[in-house]
């Protein structure tokens, strides 16, 4: 496991007068966030996770009491898609970079967990809602997040965040890792993805050819890829011509297939949004990490598991998300999506 390291709190040219950036590192299949707990704090490398909730660590690194901690009465657990922790949970001084410091921030003391090797925990940037049940006895509790206590303790001036290529803007925007202007659609009101920043919107491949008609999903930075309900990916594989992988579990598609592969295009409230061909293809100098072929082509889409008509008909992930500049606003109950310098960029 990678070191931790302390990263000095970058303050940007933003779109809110009260507003603060702080990095985090692109590992290819997630994003990790150097975070400190504690007074002096002790640094803990998290997992960006827009799709849950609850902060938590002690996966590997393990808690340092201080002064700040205070042990609640309450127990805590979160099962994932990959993984789950229990434990205990604590109040306690959490710092992002080196210079915004929020007190008395509650969070989870793993005393067991799996599926997370790579990191010390979770950073959870979800709705505060998805934080109800995972408390015990306290199981009608909701918990404040990060960005709740940012908020309304004043340190930030707007209850959002923006989320760019390396970084992360509690209370504001980075214009200047923007193209154009943000698109906002409203939070759906289909369950269960309307418990998440869950979006309605409709994915069509090249031109004319519907993939997933206008349906509720996720924008979720901790899964790594494009989900598509069952019907829908089966459509994406036989225009694709992708073939099942079995060291990768990807579609995997020859030199030939991908010079012949269409833009995937979704719509965000009548902007449309394209990933290209390019983005459509894990990043080659990568296929290492995921056990591919060195000259291997695969696909970042995949099978969500279950069929469209579910509520939750497709999950947006990290390795799209890279190509785009995303905004989860509480105040508004809204997704923005806007274009970077990475939207259309050849670098897989």
């Amino acid at each position: 496991m990678r070191q931790s390291f302390l990263v000095p709190l970058v303050v940007v040219a933003l779109k809110f007068t009260h507003a603060a950036s702080t990095p985090y590192e692109d590992k290819v299949v997630s994003g990790h966030v150097s975070v400190g707990v504690g007074s002096p704090p002790t640094m803990y490398t998290l997992l960006l996770d827009t799709g849950t909730s609850n902060t938590w660590i002690g996966a590997n690194t393990p808690y340092v009491p201080t002064a700040a901690s205070q042990k609640t009465v309450d127990s805590v657990s979160v099962s994932y898609g990959a993984g789950d922790f229990s434990g205990t949970e604590y109040t306690d001084t959490v710092t992002l970079g080196s210079g915004v410091a929020i007190l008395r921030q509650s969070i989870g003391v793993a005393t067991k967990s799996t599926g997370f090797a790579d990191v010390d925990g979770v950073l959870g940037l979800g709705p505060v809602g998805l934080t109800v049940g995972t408390l015990s006895p306290d199981s009608s509790s909701l918990i404040p997040t990060i960005t709740d206590n940012l908020f309304s303790k004043g340190t930030i001036e707007a209850h959002q965040i923006g989320i760019g290529r390396n970084s992360i803007t509690f209370g504001g925007i980075d214009a200047s890792e923007i193209v154009g202007a943000v698109e906002y659609v409203s939070i759906t009101t289909t369950s269960p993805a309307s418990m998440h920043w869950g979006i309605d919107t409709s994915f069509v491949y090249g031109d004319d050819m519907a993939i997933l008609a206008l349906t509720a999903g996720i924008v979720d930075h901790g899964t790594t890829l494009l989900l598509l309900a069952t019907d829908a990916f089966q459509k994406f594989q036989s225009a694709t011509g992708g073939v099942p992988d079995a060291a990768t579990r990807l579609l995997k598609i020859t030199a030939d297939q991908y010079a012949s592969l269409k833009p995937l295009n979704f719509n965000v409230h009548g902007n449309t949004f394209t990933l290209t061909p390019n983005a459509l293809i894990w990043p080659r100098e990568h296929n290492k990490a995921i056990g591919g072929d060195p000259g291997g082509i695969y696909l970042v889409v995949s099978d969500i598991g279950n069929p469209s008509g579910q509520g939750l008909d497709f999950i947006i992930g990290y390795r799209v998300l890279q190509r785009f500049y995303t905004v989860f606003d509480t105040a508004n109950s809204r997704v923005g999506f806007a274009k970077t310098k990475y939207t259309d960029s050849t670098e897989n």
